[in-house]
């Protein structure tokens, strides 16, 4: 991917300037994460009532909700690989648009066929996190990747605990699912616009051998200059393939997908399906649970669940120092906190009183958060950015089958026992970091070439 520059009047363009645009257009992408799911937190909440308003049965509820999770689950390794062929830009204005269009038809939703329709286009090219994940793997070093991602995660979570908020109060109103999913949309086209104002044109074409690492940030000049020799090889491709023929498109999309197939990441895919089956059998029955062991009402149990929310905003945010501490290790970072994670479960598992839980939840809210970018950036330090696109759409791919097994899992675990499925969960995480302990060699021999690299 390109990476933009600020032109200083046509004079020379050192690193502070090139690292100043470089972060100015990350924190644009914060801005479009932190919209993305603000949009989409208004309207999420409110679906199943407006569809039992229309007159559907919970089956057909349960099935409309079905085979929107199985169009993201095959469509997300399709669209990142398809972001890798044309270019970010384009691929990240198709989807926002297409599921703006999508949010539009929602709020002219009057049957339940018309539901349905509405929600293809999202299910289809929802896709607008990852595509954005993989413009700031491309604009920023390795080294400062987990921060800068930790920091998108928590910006992209600030937008799904207030927008809840503001859906719930608009819908008090007359019409107000409607009102409320035309909001959405009109967020979405607002995120087209930011997305489209981004000054993608302004690249590095000449002066490339006079960046000098001055420490004022944390777009190291070295970082920069390779960016831009990879940007000076891949522009023509980038900048043409979005108009070349579909066919040429679909072959390059299936020949990313098969070097994707064979390759050795099998054991990354592994673990970050097990860990996310793990977290969500730990949240599949947590409401009845509490009610069951604890006596708790669902209303206590939605203050937590936003209290954990509030702090893996936190913990995005802390991603930093924290790898720092671990010295930019990112194998090292995801087995402690995916351990650390086990341990949580097994503790809220085993929990004696309501006190306990709210121990486990606290701190289970930063590892889970930390967890969840570290397997991303392993994902890129093994599979490399040529295909970061590809990589983070067969990554949510792999999400997406966890999340249809785990209900699954739960409604078994749960016939033993409130604490089964949390007790599976233990089991799984368990496996994972067996995995990672299995492979630890080919993790830090990446690790020592990231580090040597910086």
């Amino acid at each position: 991917m390109e990476e933009e520059e600020e032109d200083e009047g046509g004079g020379g363009r050192g690193a502070a300037g090139s690292s100043a645009a470089s972060a100015r257009f990350v924190r644009c992408l914060y801005a479009v994460g932190f919209l993305d799911l603000f949009g989409v937190s208004l309207v999420v909440p409110l679906m199943n009532l407006h569809i039992k308003s229309l007159g559907a049965s919970h089956t057909v509820a349960g099935i409309i909700g079905s085979l929107y999770g199985v169009m993201q689950l095959f469509s997300s390794t399709f669209v990142g690989c398809w972001s890798d062929v044309v270019g970010r830009r384009y691929s990240l204005l198709a989807c926002i648009l297409l599921s703006a269009l999508g949010y539009f038809l929602l709020g002219n939703s009057t049957t339940v066929f018309l539901f349905a329709v509405s929600r293809v286009p999202v299910g289809i090219f929802k896709h607008t996190l990852s595509i954005s994940k993989a413009l700031l793997s491309d604009l920023v070093s390795e080294r400062d990747r987990p921060l800068v991602m930790g920091r998108f995660n928590a910006a992209s979570s600030v937008g799904f605990i207030l927008g809840p908020v503001v859906g719930g109060y608009l819908a008090e109103f007359e019409g107000g699912f409607y009102q409320t999913s035309f909001i959405c949309a009109s967020i979405f086209l607002l995120n087209g616009g930011l997305v489209w104002m981004l000054p993608w044109n302004e690249e590095n074409t000449s002066n490339r051998d006079h960046y000098q690492d001055k420490g004022t940030n944390s777009f190291s000049a070295k970082s920069n200059h390779d960016l831009h020799l990879k940007s000076a090889t891949n522009r023509a491709v980038t900048n043409s393939s979005f108009f070349q023929s579909p066919w040429i498109q679909v072959a390059a999309m299936l020949k990313k997908i098969k070097g994707i197939a064979c390759s050795n990441l099998w054991d990354v895919f592994l673990v970050r399906f097990l860990m996310s089956v793990a977290i969500l059998l730990y949240y599949s029955n947590f409401t009845l649970a509490l009610e069951e062991r604890f006596g708790m009402k669902p209303l206590f149990a939605g203050y937590l669940m936003s209290y954990s929310s509030a702090l893996g905003v936190l913990a995005g945010c802390l991603l930093g120092p924290i790898t720092r501490l671990y010295r930019h290790n990112t194998y090292r970072l995801l087995l402690h906190s995916s351990t650390f994670t086990c341990v949580l479960i097994l503790l809220y598992t085993s929990a004696l009183s309501i006190w306990m839980v709210i121990l486990s939840s606290t701190f289970l809210a930063f590892s889970t958060t930390i967890g969840r970018t570290c397997i991303i950036d392993l994902e890129l330090t093994v599979g490399g950015n040529e295909a970061s696109g590809t990589l983070l759409g067969v990554g949510q791919s792999v999400t997406s089958v966890g999340r249809i097994i785990a209900p699954l899992l739960s409604g078994i675990a749960q016939e033993f026992s409130p604490c089964g499925p949390p007790s599976l969960a233990v089991g799984l995480a368990l496996v994972a970091i067996v995995i990672m302990n299995a492979n630890k060699q080919k993790y830090h021999s990446h690790g020592s070439v990231k580090l040597k690299n910086q």
